[in-house]
C-alpha cells in the first residue's frame, strides 16, 4: 500500500542524470551561502568494463553536483582520495580504482561540515564477505574533506549514516547494520567523535538508508525498503512510531514516472520549505526490458514535503499510527 507522497507530476520530473556513468543514487542536498550541492554514490551504471557480478555497484566515487536554485544542476567533479582525505576534482573519476564509497551523509556543526561516508575497500564483486565502515570527515569549504577515521559501531557492516542534533541536545546517529538483520540502529555522542551505542532504532523488515529531519513539531524518518520508503514519526528523536500500518509506503509502485519506486533519499529544508531528494530509474527506462546497462540507470528526483494533521505529504492523507518494533521508549 502507497500513501501520503503523491506530488504534481511537474515535482517529479527528472532533475539530475550523472554525466559520467548515469548512475546518481544516494544523494544527499546541503546548501551554502545561497549555493545548493548535491554529493552522491557515482554508481557504475555504464562503466565499460566494470567487472563481474555487482562490481558495477562497488569501486564508486562520491559525485558532486551544484545548483543556484536546487532544480537546475550541473555536474561539479568527484571527490578523489589523497594523503589528508577526499579532495573535489572536476571531471570524471579514474577508470579503475581501488576503493568503494557509498552514501555521504553532509551537515554542519555550527562550526564546520561533517561528512559521514561508507567506505569498502577494493571492488567487491559479490556481497557478502566485505568489511563495510562509516568514516567521517571535516571541512571547512565542502571541497577539501579531511578524514578522521572510522566510527566504533556495532559490527563491520555498517552503511548509509544520518546525523541529526536532536532534542536533548545530542548528536545522534542513525545506520544500517547489515549483521542485525538490516535494520535501523542508533548511536548518540556529544562531540560526533565518540559514539554510545544505543541499539535498534527501527527493526521489523530489512531496510536501508535512513533520512532524519525535523517537520512541523515532529522528528520524521525515512527509510528504503526497495518496494517504497517506510515512514516513522517521533517526538524527540528516540521512540519512533510508523506512518500507516506495516506495508504502508510512501513513493511507492505507482507515484512515479515510469511505474517505478523511491530510492534511498535525503531531507534539506530550505527556509520553511523542506524538500526530499532521492533516486528512481529514469522516466523513460521501463523496468525489466531493455539492456542490462539501461536497468543500471537512475536519476535523481524530489518531492516537497509537509504535514497535514501530523501525517508527512504532500497532500492531506489520512492513516493509522503503529508502534514500530525496536526502542519505542521516548526519552
Amino acid at each position: 500500500m502507497s500513501l501520503g507522497i503523491r506530488a504534481e507530476a511537474d515535482e517529479l520530473d527528472e532533475l539530475y542524470r550523472d554525466p559520467v556513468y548515469d548512475g546518481a543514487t544516494d544523494p544527499t542536498v546541503v546548501i551554502a551561502d545561497g549555493e545548493w550541492w548535491m554529493f552522491y554514490t557515482q554508481r557504475r551504471a555504464t562503466h565499460p568494463d566494470p567487472g563481474p557480478g555487482v562490481a558495477w555497484v562497488h569501486g564508486s566515487r562520491i559525485g558532486v553536483a551544484r545548483s543556484d536554485d536546487g532544480v537546475s544542476w550541473r555536474y561539479t567533479g568527484t571527490l578523489e582520495p589523497d594523503a589528508g582525505g577526499l579532495t573535489l576534482e572536476p571531471g570524471p573519476p579514474p577508470l579503475h580504482v581501488d576503493v568503494t564509497h557509498w552514501a555521504p551523509e553532509v551537515i554542519h556543526d555550527g562550526r564546520r561540515w561533517r561528512m559521514f561516508l561508507t567506505e569498502i575497500d577494493g571492488v567487491p564483486d559479490r556481497w557478502p564477505g566485505f568489511a563495510r565502515t562509516i568514516v567521517g570527515y571535516d571541512s571547512e569549504d565542502l571541497r577539501s574533506w579531511r578524514r578522521l577515521g572510522p566510527l566504533s559501531l556495532s559490527s563491520d557492516r555498517v552503511i548509509d549514516a544520518a546525523v541529526a542534533r536532536t532534542g536533548e541536545g545530542l548528536w545522534r546517529l542513525w545506520y544500517k547494520d547489515e549483521v542485525a538483520d538490516s535494520v535501523t540502529m542508533t548511536a548518540s555522542s556529544t562531540d560526533l567523535a565518540e559514539w554510545m551505542l544505543e541499539g535498534v532504532a527501527i527493526g521489523g523488515r530489512p531496510h536501508e538508508g535512513p533520512s532524519v529531519f525535523e517537520l512541523d513539531g515532529w522528528w520524521w524518518m525515512v527509510v528504503d525498503e526497495w518496494r517504497g520508503m517506510g515512514v516513522y514519526r517521533s517526538v524527540a528523536g528516540v521512540g519512533w512510531h510508523r506512518q500507516g500500518g506495516a506495508d504502508a509506503v510512501i513513493l511507492g509502485p505507482g507515484d512515479l514516472p515510469g511505474g517505478d519506486i523511491g530510492n534511498h533519499g535525503a531531507a534539506v529544508r530550505d527556509g520553511d520549505d523542506v524538500w526530499f531528494y532521492f533516486f528512481a530509474r529514469p522516466a523513460g527506462v521501463a523496468g525489466g526490458s531493455g539492456p542490462a546497462e539501461d536497468e543500471r540507470r537512475s536519476a535523481v528526483y524530489r518531492v516537497k514535503l509537509r504535514v497535514d494533521e501530523g501525517i508527512l505529504s504532500t497532500r492531506s492523507h489520512p492513516t493509522a499510527w503503529q508502534t514500530v518494533t525496536g526502542n519505542t521508549s521516548e526519552m
